[in-house]
Parts: C-alpha cells; sequence; structure tokens
C-alpha cells in the first residue's frame, strides 16, 4: 500500500487528502502532518479557554462562492450546506464589496470545522506538532525528517505550507528543485498581519449594529468582526466573541516585535474605535507571517510538480493566479 504524506492540515491539505481518499485508484495509507497544535492553518478558529463553546476565527473570516467557482465546484459547496457546515451569511457587514454573483457562507462552528469535516473524511492519520525539516530521497522512497522523533519514509509527499517554508527545508529537496522552479517559487508574496481574539463573559453587551465592519481609515484596523453574531448564535450561556484583523502595513511593521507588544497596540486602538468595550476575560493573538498570497507562481496552474517519480508536490493558494485553494475560496479580510 503506497504511503502519502500531506504536510499542512488548511484548507488544501484537508481537502487534497479527502479527494485522494475518494478518487484514489487503489487503497493509499494518508498521514498529515502539521507544525501548528491543532488543524485549520490560515482557516483557523481559536476557542476560549473557560468556555470552548465561544470561539473567533482568527484567520478567514467568511467564504465566497463566485460564478466561476460555483460552475466548477457547486458539489462542493452543495455538500458542506446540506451538512450545515456552511450556511448564507446574512449577518450584516459593512464594507462588504459584493461582486455579481458572489454568495458569501459562514460556518456557524467555526471556519476550521471545513478543515476538520475533510480530515475526517479522509480518514488519515493526522499529527500535529510535526515540523518538518528535511526531505532526502532514500532507495526510491522519500524520507521525511521532522524536529522531534525518527524519519519516516513515504512514496509520495505533498507540501501545502507557505512557500517560504518550503524553500527552508534541507536535504536533497534543495538540490531536486530546479533554476526555473526555484525561480518560480521565490516569485511568489505574501501579505503580513495580526488577528486579535477577544472573549467576553456570558451576559456582556457589545452594542453596535454590524457583525462586522471592513474599516479603511484606520492605520491599524482593517476589519473587525462580532463573531457569534455573525454566525447568529444567541446565547445567555455563551459570551460574545471579537475579533480584529490589522491592516498590512500594521502587520509588516510590528512582523518581528514581541507578539504581547503587537497586542497591546491593537488594543488601543481597538477602545478608541469603540470606546466604552467591556474588558475581555480572554484574549488571543495570532501572528500571520503568510496571510494572503499577493503574487503567485506564474503558470503552475494549481500546483508545481518539484519530482515526478516518487512524486514530491507542492500545491494551495501560492500556485493559482488568485487567492483561491482548489474549490473554496480563502474568504477574504
Amino acid at each position: 500500500m503506497a504511503r502519502v504524506l500531506i504536510v499542512g492540515a488548511g484548507l488544501t491539505g484537508s481537502l487534497c487528502a479527502a479527494l485522494l481518499r475518494k478518487e484514489a485508484p487503489r487503497p493509499v495509507h494518508l498521514a498529515v502532518w502539521d507544525e501548528a497544535g491543532d488543524s485549520g492553518g490560515r482557516m483557523s478558529t481559536a476557542r476560549s479557554p473557560y468556555n470552548p463553546q465561544s470561539t473567533v476565527d482568527l484567520g478567514a473570516q467568511y467564504i465566497t462562492c463566485t460564478p466561476h467557482y460555483a460552475k466548477q465546484h457547486q458539489s462542493f459547496y452543495d455538500d458542506l450546506l446540506a451538512l450545515g457546515i456552511l450556511k448564507p451569511l446574512t449577518a450584516p457587514i459593512e464594507g462588504m464589496v459584493m461582486k455579481e454573483g458572489d454568495c458569501n457562507f459562514m460556518a456557524p462552528q467555526g471556519i476550521s470545522s471545513i478543515i476538520k469535516h475533510y480530515l475526517k473524511e479522509s480518514g488519515a492519520d493526522v499529527c500535529f506538532r510535526h515540523c518538518v525539516t528535511q526531505i532526502n530521497l532514500r532507495n526510491g522512497k522519500w524520507e521525511v525528517s521532522k524536529e522531534t522523533g525518527p524519519p519516516e519514509q513515504f512514496d509520495i509527499v505533498v507540501l501545502t505550507m507557505p512557500v517560504p517554508q518550503i524553500l527552508q527545508l534541507q536535504g536533497d529537496i534543495a538540490n531536486l528543485i530546479s533554476e526555473c522552479q526555484r525561480r518560480q517559487l521565490e516569485s511568489v508574496s505574501y501579505s503580513s498581519r495580526y488577528a486579535l481574539g477577544l472573549f467576553y463573559e456570558a451576559g456582556t453587551k457589545i452594542d453596535v449594529p454590524w457583525a462586522g465592519q471592513y474599516i479603511t481609515s484606520n492605520p491599524c484596523i482593517r476589519f473587525i468582526s462580532i463573531d457569534n453574531k455573525k454566525r447568529n448564535i444567541e446565547s445567555s450561556e455563551i459570551g460574545p466573541s471579537l475579533v480584529v484583523h490589522t491592516t498590512v502595513p500594521f502587520g509588516v511593521t510590528h512582523l518581528d516585535h514581541c507578539t504581547e507588544d503587537a497586542q497591546e497596540l491593537i488594543f488601543q486602538q481597538l477602545e478608541a474605535f469603540l470606546p466604552g468595550l467591556p474588558r475581555p476575560v480572554a484574549t488571543r493573538c495570532q501572528k500571520w507571517r503568510h496571510s494572503q498570497v499577493t503574487e503567485a507562481a506564474a503558470n503552475a496552474h494549481g500546483q508545481l510538480t518539484l519530482h515526478p517519480k516518487p512524486f514530491l508536490v507542492c500545491g494551495g493558494d501560492a500556485f493559482t493566479q488568485s487567492n483561491f485553494d482548489g474549490c473554496i475560496t480563502s474568504a477574504r479580510y
């Protein structure tokens, strides 16, 4: 039985695993590794340490189905809607730019529930805190090393992490990437930003007329969402949650700063924007060094085959001409 490793438990990795399980002509052993402590990647959902039912989406905020992707991949949206993993986004989002034919969806259980669904569907062995460091070619197989534990061998490896992390890998992979492929990889660029999640006690009121708002006049804050309101969830037992996404210039300026310092600056700007905001009972600050693709790899058509046999493939939104992961758009900021 062929052993397949997918590196990255985000949307691309989870959907790749589910499709391989469904479409592979013969049984395969699937493994998914991620350096983080949970699945989601840039579709991450954080939980309050005091109430796991109180959550915020720290990455993608909602799913946009364009006419182009609806035509090609409507079945994916239909399945997620039928299962209740996605529902139409009906809560008011101020400043949202709607293009003709676009449909927006939110995830009632948090945006990472999409990834968890596909991982469960794949039946893959999912391992967290597995940070890949080296990939070597050994007797016709890929020997993959990680920061801790012994290396393991696979017949096929699919890399879905951000391109700069791929370029940092050691071992034979560094020599197997052609000059043309290296130029393609090095041409990929990303924006950077912070996301700050705030959790409140049950019964707390955040009195604003919107569920989300895009902001154009603040040097720090780009988007605010009252996440429980965005998902149409009202409960006397679950406190509200709020998430702030910063502007890219703020993210770039403070990229190498201490996360705690960046969090304090974001909170100061938020208090100035929403005076009287109650103090949260818990916070979670996420630094997105590789937030969204601003320049994709040219002529990659969704993937880049680094070595044909045994297969070593790069995939994800860095290899398309827009910020799409396969069949679902990486939801917008």
